[in-house]
């Protein structure tokens, strides 16, 4: 019988340790504190941004969303961006995407203190991620941590087993490729050129998809032994404008051993890992 991975077991788990861990760091005397810089009135982000706010407060941090005018000249966005970066009772930092098109060429990750970059993308971050050291303070990308976060609630070991990403982006493929070999997983990443791909997932352990085309991995892909778990990254609207992930989840469902929903998924994980970050952040400043 398939077992539905949903997110809110974890988080629930996991609001308690952030709310010790957040209780831990105030009797030391720091707070932990996090900025979110928000240009412009993108319906989306601000939305994304309240809810992490949201988040935050729930187990003691603080988060301040700092709007900024969209027609904000470069030179004063950077400048502000490095400003936040800079203070000392800021232990997080991020830029919400997406930005104006007059800023999209900013590599905003940069442009982050390493130490305070929660969404672990700074070079630097993605080094520690890349040598793979278990004892390293770097932060990591959230949803590819909240995805290997989630795998291993439900019970499933990692180490040995062949994994299939569907999407090398930079958010999560190619960053979550890392984290999986790091745990000793056997990892192949396809793309939009991958010969065969059918091939490639009917032999996985763990299918993982993030490419954002609605319910496109249908029992076609998967194997006839239905032991695999399949991971849901992708998060689309259908024809219907419903709401749907990159799995033809309600055909598939029942044709493997656990696989995510959309929503209730890999989604909340994303805000989680970057709770988690945060407070790493604010411990490694001590």
């Amino acid at each position: 019988m398939s077992i539905e991975m949903k997110s809110a077991p974890l988080v629930a788990r996991e609001i308690e340790n952030l709310k010790k861990r957040c209780d831990s760091l105030k009797a030391k005397g720091v707070t932990p504190n996090m900025k979110v810089l928000l240009v412009g009135e993108n319906k989306a982000s601000l939305i994304y941004t309240r809810n992490k706010k949201r988040f935050c407060e729930k187990f003691g941090a603080e988060c301040e969303i700092i709007n900024l005018n969209e027609n904000i000249k470069e030179d004063e966005f950077l400048n502000k961006v490095r400003e936040i970066s800079n203070r000392e009772d800021v232990h997080g930092c991020f830029v919400q995407l997406p930005l104006p098109k007059h800023l999209q060429h900013i590599d905003c990750g940069a442009l982050i203190a390493p130490e305070k970059d929660v969404d672990g993308f700074h070079d630097h971050n993605i080094g520690e991620l890349f040598k793979g050291d278990p004892k390293s303070n770097g932060l990591m990308p959230c949803t590819p941590q909240g995805v290997v976060n989630l795998i291993e609630f439900y019970g499933h070991e990692l180490s040995g087993k062949n994994v299939v990403i569907i999407g090398r982006s930079l958010i999560v493929g190619k960053p979550l490729s890392l984290l999986m070999l790091n745990k000793n997983a056997t990892v192949t990443v396809c793309h939009s050129r991958t010969a065969h791909l059918q091939e490639h997932t009917k032999r996985a352990d763990i299918v993982v998809s993030a490419v954002g085309r609605p319910r496109f991995l249908t029992s076609e892909y998967l194997s006839k032994d239905k032991n695999q778990i399949l991971v849901d990254v992708g998060i689309n609207h259908d024809a219907d404008g419903k709401l749907c992930g990159d799995m033809d989840y309600e055909n598939i469902k029942d044709l493997c051993a656990g696989i995510t929903p959309v929503p209730g998924g890999v989604g909340p994980l994303t805000i989680l890992s970057l709770a988690q970050n945060l407070l790493q952040a604010a411990e490694n400043s001590l």
